[in-house]
């Protein structure tokens, strides 16, 4: 996420073990994956879930795998159970106006856990939040510091230290096991909103990496995996803008991209954080036409191939403003599928938003716009990633 939008509370996004095999017919091509016709909860795939050789997955359950849901209020609505309960959620995000209270959010984490374990799918649901520390919190507690705060104190290391096994064990306290943070943003641009609401380490990039890595290690070892944020950097942007509520257009050259933005990844990469958020911003040094979530060029050759990435790559919220020339929520999450991301964030607070989006990939694999060994090698990184969460 990316913005606040007021307290707290109103801050929005604008930011398991699922044991399935890989599909068999890669070879058959994408006609053999998804027949013309089938519906998005048609005939199955040619795709064992391994340890139930019989079970199948439909397209809507590949396209699921991909898929993180967000729902509005305190109760979860029917609508979002079945589609747990069918196979088809790879898990949801939680914001402030899911939660009025650890034992009110525990309990809907268990009715999450329980609708998951009737799926024909086997696997724990990623469940997540913003828990950055300061002003960044959906769960009272820790970390109560902000990462800029963080970053100006006399002991910056073991406090990131400390902030990460706080974040850690507050979200498992209550069920969830994946916490958006850490930001690994280097402010270059004083007072935009990156740094108005102190959600980065600083402005040098070696003192960010070192931070956020610190963060990284202390939280995982709780068992909450971490998600280093927003490649390859929003610590640019200028003042007044926020890719939640419209295009922003980040015009740094190529080697102070590589510098100054992307110079903390290595050690978060190094420190084997879980996964990546993308930016949503556009770096006319990588690519003028597309936002980096979108881009092939920053997702597939910037920070798998360049920075060696091998990990769960996630997108912004798929309704941010920033997005408003490339289409539907469907064609988005093609767009973004295309362009390497594995994990596609629906995070409006509507169930039909991640409903779009999963017939938008069914679609985008029946017609060739998504390619089907790609595909595969998303799903089984977000495979591994559940596989190694409770």
């Amino acid at each position: 996420m990316t913005s606040i939008l007021g307290t707290v509370g109103a801050y929005r996004r604008g930011s398991t073990r699922l044991c399935v095999g890989l599909l068999a017919g890669v070879a058959l091509g994408v006609t053999a994956l998804i027949p013309a016709g089938s519906a998005a909860a048609g005939r199955p795939v040619n795709g064992d879930v391994v340890g139930e050789p019989s079970a199948r997955l439909t397209p809507a359950q590949l396209a699921g795998q991909r898929i993180i849901y967000s729902y509005p209020g305190l109760t979860p609505p029917e609508s979002l159970l079945a589609h747990i309960r069918n196979g088809e959620a790879a898990g949801v995000i939680f914001f402030g106006e899911n939660i009025a209270s650890a034992a009110q959010i525990a309990g809907v984490v268990r009715q999450l856990r329980d609708a998951a374990r009737q799926s024909p799918v086997h696997a724990p649901l990623l469940l997540m939040t913003d828990q950055e520390g300061g002003l960044i919190r959906r769960l009272p507690g820790a970390p109560e510091l902000s990462e800029k705060q963080i970053g100006q104190s006399a002991q910056p290391v073991s406090g990131a230290v400390r902030a990460g096994t706080g974040a850690g064990d507050n979200l498992k306290s209550v069920g969830m096991n994946l916490n958006l943070a850490p930001v690994l943003d280097v402010v270059s641009v004083p007072g935009n909103f990156i740094d108005r609401f102190q959600r980065s380490y600083g402005s040098d990039p070696a003192t960010v990496g070192k931070l956020g890595s610190a963060f990284i290690g202390a939280q995982q070892k709780t068992g909450v995996a971490a998600t280093a944020k927003h490649f390859p950097g929003l610590g640019a942007t200028p003042v007044g803008q926020n890719t939640d509520l419209e295009p922003v257009t980040i015009t740094s050259s190529l080697g102070d991209l590589r510098a100054r933005d992307e110079a903390a990844y290595p050690a978060a990469i190094s420190a084997k954080v879980k996964l990546i958020m993308a930016s949503w911003a556009i770096y006319p040094a990588l690519d003028a036409s597309r936002p980096a979530g979108l881009s092939p060029t920053v997702i597939t050759s910037e920070l798998r191939g360049r920075l060696g990435y091998h990990g769960v790559t996630i997108t912004d919220a798929l309704e941010a403003g920033a997005l408003q020339a490339f289409g539907d929520n469907g064609r988005r999450a093609v767009l973004a599928a295309r362009a390497g991301m594995d994990l596609i964030l629906c995070s409006a607070r509507d169930v039909s938003q991640g409903e779009a989006a999963t017939q938008g990939l069914v679609g985008g694999l029946r017609n060739g716009d998504l390619n089907a060994t790609a595909f595969q090698a998303s799903v089984r990184r977000v495979t591994q990633l559940r596989d190694s969460l409770s």
